[in-house]
This record gives C-alpha cells, structure tokens and sequence, in this order.
C-alpha cells in the first residue's frame, strides 16, 4: 500500500502561507524536487491545485518563463507531468494530468493509497488538516523556515484530537531551515 505524506513549508511560528517564509533557493528547490519525482502522484485541494497550476504547468509555447531561474526549471518539470487527484466541490473538471476525486473522501483516498506505487503527497492547508483527522496521513514532513511570520494560516489548524508523532528524519539546510519528517506514533500498551 502507497503511504501519503503531507509536506509543507512552514515558520517557527506554525504559518503555512506560501509567501510567509523566505522565497526557495537552489538548495530547497532541489529538495522540493526530489519530492515531487518521488511521489506516484499528487494530492491537492482545488485552491492548491489551482496555485500549484498558476506557478509550474508548462506554458503552451512550450518554454518556460523568463523569471524562473535554470534552478527552478527541474522542480517546474516534475511537477508539471506528475500525476495529479484534486479534491473539490465546485470544480467541474480539471486537466494538467489530473483527475478529480468523487465521493466520500476517505474511501476515495484509501482507494489512491491501495493503487500501485510507493508514495502519494499531499500539499496545502485544508485538505491535509481533513486527512489528518481521518487518520490518512502515513508521514508528515514540515520544513521549518527561520522566519516568524505574526499572522496568516497556521499548520493543521483545528485538529479534533492531538496526533503524537515519532521524528524519523531530519535534514538542515545552509539557508538555516529545517527539514522534519515524522510518523504518527504508534499506541503503547
């Protein structure tokens, strides 16, 4: 069965808004490329997918654009052509490789986790917070950024219960962030 890990940028202080932390450098945005090239598919809720689609789909011309740095270009072409499943309510139809997800959510989403593969991932705000509380999320991966943001959305902000996890890896970057991977503990008797 394909684990579902959930990675964000996140500040010191838990804000979870793209624009809070400090823009990627080379170093992340190879990172965050491995990622995408790593996952069998992507997760999103339609306000994710449809930012991650303004930022990284291939233009038509086929060229990308003038403000992306060559450093960039590699995690544009990985995320561009991977697999992708939106979860919406109001969206009547999505492209750039993606499928919409029907139905209950969480049997949808087991039904992903039991295709084929090694790894789904999941990004953005709300709709992680919901799998969480489902009990969907195999890994969470959070890379902490140096910054304290003051305001803005905060990382999985309303959860039912607490959800204790086990740190698995850790990766420091020279920009000073933190990369933390964790696994939901298991229950001791």
């Amino acid at each position: 069965m394909r684990t579902l890990r959930y990675s964000i940028n996140v500040t010191l202080d838990g804000c979870c808004h793209h624009e809070a932390g400090p823009p990627p450098d080379e170093e992340s945005m190879r990172y965050w490329t491995t990622e995408m090239e790593q996952a069998d598919a992507l997760l999103f809720g339609r306000v994710t997918y449809q930012m991650m689609e303004a930022a990284w789909r291939r233009p038509a011309t086929g060229t990308w654009p003038g403000w992306m740095d060559a450093w960039e270009i590699p995690f544009a072409e990985a995320i561009d052509r991977a697999r992708k499943h939106v979860v919406s309510s109001t969206l009547d139809e999505v492209d750039w490789n993606a499928e919409l997800v029907h139905g209950d959510l969480s049997q949808a989403v087991q039904r992903l986790k039991q295709e084929p593969g090694e790894r789904l991932w999941v990004g953005g705000v709300t709709l992680p917070a919901a799998l969480a509380d489902l009990g969907l999320i195999d890994e969470y991966e959070f890379v902490v950024q140096p910054v304290l943001a003051g305001h803005g959305p905060t990382l999985l902000a309303g959860l039912r219960e607490r959800i204790r996890l086990e740190l698995v890896d850790r990766r420091e970057f020279r920009s000073g962030a933190v990369a933390l991977r964790y696994r939901p503990a298991r229950a001791t008797a």
